[in-house]
């Protein structure tokens, strides 16, 4: 009896109180945004609650497994990712002009899902293994390591995947010390780059010119963001009546379920990567400051471990975990309110789907894990 009660002691205990509180408190959210959403309690409604139910068994497991063996496994599972993403260039199957997915007789993956937690995990294991000898060429290393599965990602193409993977591991970068003095020429090259789309925009997002860089509906995303009733009826469609959405909630809010634009379906993929215009329109300006302010309090929680990790590996890691769901909500709430393209980034723990929902549980299972660790190594120092 004492044997179950010890483990079941284990088993709760690996849980981080506040920050699960966070993601119930936004579970129930979503799941009372998602009732709205679709108007009824649908297949959509019971497949999300199975989807939370499964991020929720992944992250209680991620949270049990020691860091020691996140710091193990960490380059088999990039090695796993970068070889799954070679095999979808190959054997991927393609669906709406994208090639993301790979069939394994048993069901399809999107190994670029995987690099969320693969390209972090392997980061902070480099920079581990070599924090006695950090130089120049170290980090140059970790650029290459993060670079290849970021341009693969983009192959397929899937720029949001690829945004969520290159922030992470320079997040990584940053907090290993990379000075950042060297990051301002990255941002130089940025508020160029969005002066020159401003000012030449009628020149070069004219039909016959071509971005040798981007697809053509990149290019149309990125012009429609510049302009969106420049095609109110098609690639800027998303973009105005998220934009009306959001508008017409004014302050308080119309009310829940009372929300025109998504109960008269002027609102697409209300469920998915539009959900906030739905949570906007009825909840207004302050039910987005609360809900902001609950990622807010999530991303610090997530700080707040990564701070008092007791290892190099554990702080890199749980600060770009933490980071990564920053630039979720950071990139979800800008294209939503026309100040960054569609890239198609859900809205972290509020966004239908099960993929998205599955990688953040196990990215806040593993905050958990680092904080258990943490814990248990304060515990000790304070019986010696």
């Amino acid at each position: 009896m004492k044997r179950i009660l010890r483990w079941v002691a284990y088993a709760f205990g690996a849980f981080d109180l506040p920050l699960l509180i966070l993601l119930c408190l936004l579970a129930f959210i979503g799941m009372v945004l998602m009732h709205s959403a679709v108007g009824s309690t649908d297949w959509r409604f019971a497949d999300q609650l199975r989807n939370y139910a499964i991020a929720f068994v992944f992250m209680w497991v991620a949270a049990l497994i020691p860091g020691k063996v996140y710091l193990r496994l960490a380059p088999w599972v990039y090695a796993i990712g970068l070889v799954l993403l070679l095999a979808v260039m190959f054997f991927g199957e393609t669906s709406k002009g994208a090639t993301r997915w790979l069939n394994l007789g048993i069901g399809r993956i999107q190994p670029s899902e995987i690099m969320k937690i693969a390209v972090p995990l392997m980061l902070a294991w480099y920079f581990h293994k070599n924090q006695s000898r950090m130089n120049l060429l170290d980090f140059l290393v970790a650029v290459v390591l993060l670079g290849i599965p970021f341009v693969l990602i983009v192959l397929q193409p899937d720029l949001g995947t690829a945004l969520l993977v290159f922030v992470a591991g320079l997040c990584i970068i940053y907090f290993a010390g990379l000075s950042f003095w060297l990051l301002i020429p990255a941002l130089v090259l940025i508020v160029l780059s969005v002066s020159v789309l401003s000012w030449y925009q009628d020149i070069i997002c004219a039909p016959d010119f071509d971005w040798m860089f981007l697809r053509d509906y990149q290019k149309h995303r990125v012009c429609t963001l510049l302009d969106p009733s420049s095609d109110p009826l098609g690639k800027g469609f998303h973009t105005i009546q998220s934009m009306i959405a959001v508008g017409s909630g004014g302050v308080y809010g119309k009310g829940y379920m009372m929300g025109t634009q998504a109960h008269l379906d002027f609102i697409p993929e209300r469920t998915t990567d539009f959900i906030f215009a739905v949570y906007a329109e009825e909840f207004g300006l302050y039910g987005g400051l609360i809900l902001i302010g609950l990622y807010a309090l999530l991303v610090a929680r997530g700080l707040t471990i990564s701070a008092n990790a007791k290892t190099q590996f554990s702080r890199l890691l749980a600060g770009a975990l933490s980071m990564m769901i920053f630039v979720y909500v950071f990139v979800n709430v800008g294209m939503v309110t026309g100040m960054l393209p569609v890239v198609g980034v859900p809205l972290p723990f509020l966004s239908y789907g099960g993929t998205a929902l599955l990688v953040l549980g196990i990215a806040s299972g593993i905050l958990m894990s680092v904080n258990n660790q943490s814990r248990k190594r304060i515990e000790a120092d304070a019986h010696r």
